[in-house]
């Protein structure tokens, strides 16, 4: 596994290393100070598994430099490692395509437990972002019903809805598989069809989604 690091303070990222080795032995890591560093370790040709990254590094382009860095490495999931706790920030580097986001305060555990659920192809979002994405409407909260109104209204099936509500507890394709008895392909396709009918465009904006709905 090759994982690259970027972050402007030397000792997160040294402690995000160790953190990282107890999980995966054996793994290579590629660091960067700057913005313009992780820009230029995703062009240099080499292919990450993880891209772990601050926020408002020197060169920080803001969001759109996010677009750069998806461009350069297609497909790789690029988590956003941030002393920023700010609304503004989680959703809108979520909203760009960040597949997940880890807020610095994180206890250890929280951090280990976030960091393993992505690299195994789940994601992680702070649930305190979540909550606030999905609306404030006492009377739908109060209609039990409503979740599944609203999936109906996207098109959702009643499969596609469970293997929803598994992408919103962060579980990986192949958790989802085993709980509801699918092979991974399987998942896949229901996946697919999921980001289509809410015209989303990762595992992130989905859970999103749900949460808007359960809202």
């Amino acid at each position: 596994m090759k994982i690259l690091i970027g972050d402007d303070h030397l000792l997160f990222r040294e402690g995000l290393r160790r953190l990282l080795e107890q999980m995966h032995n054996g793994a290579v890591f590629v660091e960067a100070g700057t913005f313009g560093e992780v820009l230029d370790r995703c062009r240099s040709g080499d292919r990450f598994d993880v891209i772990l990254m601050d926020l408002h590094m020197p060169g920080w382009e803001g969001f759109s430099g996010l677009d750069e860095i998806l461009a350069a490495q297609p497909g790789v999931p690029v988590v956003i490692v941030s002393a920023s706790e700010a609304l503004n920030d989680i959703r809108g580097a979520l909203d760009q395509g960040a597949t997940g986001y880890i807020p610095k305060s994180s206890s250890v555990k929280v951090m280990m437990g976030a960091l393993n659920l992505i690299l195994q192809g789940g994601i992680y979002v702070p649930p305190g972002a979540l909550a606030f994405g999905s609306g404030d409407n006492g009377q739908r909260r109060r209609n039990g019903d409503g979740q599944s109104d609203r999936a109906s209204a996207f098109g959702l099936t009643q499969r596609q809805r469970e293997v929803l509500d598994c992408l919103r507890a962060g579980k990986s394709n192949k958790q989802i598989a085993y709980e509801l008895g699918l092979s991974e392909g399987t998942v896949k396709i229901h996946v697919t069809a999921i980001f289509k009918s809410l015209g989303v465009r990762n595992r992130t904006q989905a859970v999103i989604a749900a949460a808007s709905m359960a809202g």
